[in-house]
């Protein structure tokens, strides 16, 4: 609800029904016709009723990118279960440890950062917490040039296919993009 806009989501008690309320709701907005997208950066994905979700979304026509640095129990790309669906694994220089999870929301986005990956420990048996992002700006900068420049990476970047093998990518005649790279090179110009 709108009172409760900004407080954050634990686990074990708020942080799962929140995740599949904004899946669920993406994807009731696709079958309506409307936009459905969500992108999420993590280092797991294990959950079932979560995978589920997810796979639910991509059927109703939700375009969903995922960033799973580690295992990754969904499989992309399958004709009528996950077309909409891309997992991408990047395993750069720096291990990374954030967590983010946006969603399209009518045009009304919300992003959560945190620690919870989408696991059943995560979810049901840690105290894990994320927070949302209230200011419009900031939530832009990190979909935008965070969370694109994940998307983009052609150098690091591994793409799942069907099969459920990993796909190196490669600029080919593209210009090279590597996320940690650049990251990095636009924090030096923020200084």
């Amino acid at each position: 609800s709108d009172g409760d806009k900004g407080r954050r989501r634990q686990g074990p008690v708020t942080l799962h029904g929140t995740m599949m309320g904004a899946i669920r709701r993406e994807t009731e907005a696709a079958r309506a016709g409307r936009k459905g997208h969500v992108i999420a950066k993590l280092n797991a994905l294990l959950e079932e009723q979560i995978i589920d979700a997810l796979y639910e979304a991509s059927q109703a026509g939700v375009r969903v990118d995922l960033i799973v640095r580690g295992v990754c129990s969904v499989r992309a790309g399958l004709p009528g279960i996950s077309e909409k669906l891309a997992v991408h694994s990047i395993v750069g220089r720096f291990l990374e440890h954030h967590r983010m999870y946006y969603f399209h929301n009518g045009g009304v986005e919300e992003l959560y950062v945190g620690s919870a990956d989408l696991m059943d420990r995560n979810l049901h048996r840690r105290i894990e917490t994320l927070f949302p992002i209230l200011d419009p700006a900031i939530l832009r900068h990190l979909r935008d040039e965070v969370l694109e420049v994940y998307l983009r990476d052609n150098t690091q970047a591994r793409v799942l296919q069907p099969d459920g093998t990993y796909l190196r990518l490669t600029p080919g005649d593209e210009l090279p993009v590597n996320a940690q790279l650049a990251l990095m090179a636009e924090s030096e110009r923020n200084r």
